[in-house]
């Protein structure tokens, strides 16, 4: 994965208030630690930073060039987004070294098309690989083609790029091809999800207040 090179500027307020007026600013608040230094508070221009992630993908590598003249390698450690907005509230980001290994979560990827008729769960979608902090792959893959029910992927079945070594336990499960259910099936769970739909209102009409209405009832009225 090739570096992203992005500038940042060293923050000087902290706690929530800082970090909003940052966030306000068009900037994410970032900590940048490791090798034994101590955390440096810096903001990152929120464009470049989400653009970098959305084409490199979580373990991005960064050549960060501080306007304070600090000059370093980083890779995100951890992210914090906002789930409604969809923006990036914080990062913290790991020194690095060219020729250090790290280990790091790297997603796994399923290709191919298991046998008919049946279904595939993904367990795991990451594993825990170590490489070079310059060379960490942003994706790894695995095959199911053909695979029948019963059959399953293990970590150990992930094939890794050259210098990239796995982390996690081999027997570690990454994806299980099942029988997929059959029209009798499907139709058999119908009148188990109609009757617990029937209980569910059953009780709602027995606790709601005397002199007002159940829900459905009130809802059928509402329709009528």
């Amino acid at each position: 994965m090739s570096e992203v090179k992005i500038s940042a500027e060293p923050r000087t307020e902290f706690g929530k208030g800082g970090a909003r007026r940052t966030r306000r600013a068009g900037k994410v608040p970032a900590v940048l630690y490791g090798h034994g230094e101590k955390p440096k508070h810096i903001a990152l221009p929120a464009r470049e930073f989400a653009a970098a992630i959305r084409k490199g993908g979580a373990n991005q590598l960064f050549a960060i060039e501080v306007s304070d003249g600090t000059q370093v390698l980083a890779l995100p450690k951890a992210i914090q987004r906002d789930p409604i907005k969809d923006t990036f509230e914080h990062v913290d980001l790991l020194l690095v070294r060219r020729g250090e290994k790290v280990t790091v979560e790297v997603p796994v990827q399923l290709t191919g098309d298991a046998a008919r008729d049946t279904l595939i769960v993904h367990e795991h979608d990451t594993l825990s690989v170590t490489a070079d902090a310059t060379k960490v792959p942003d994706h790894l893959e695995v095959s199911v083609e053909g695979m029948e029910a019963g059959n399953q992927v293990t970590a150990a079945d992930v094939e890794l790029p050259a210098g990239v070594e796995l982390a996690a336990d081999p027997e570690l499960p990454v994806a299980a091809v099942t029988a997929a259910p059959t029209a009798a099936q499907l139709e058999a769970t119908l009148p188990e999800v109609e009757t617990a739909a029937a209980e569910e209102e059953a009780v709602e009409a027995a606790e709601a207040p005397e002199g007002e209405e159940a829900p459905a009832e009130a809802e059928a009225k509402t329709e009528a």
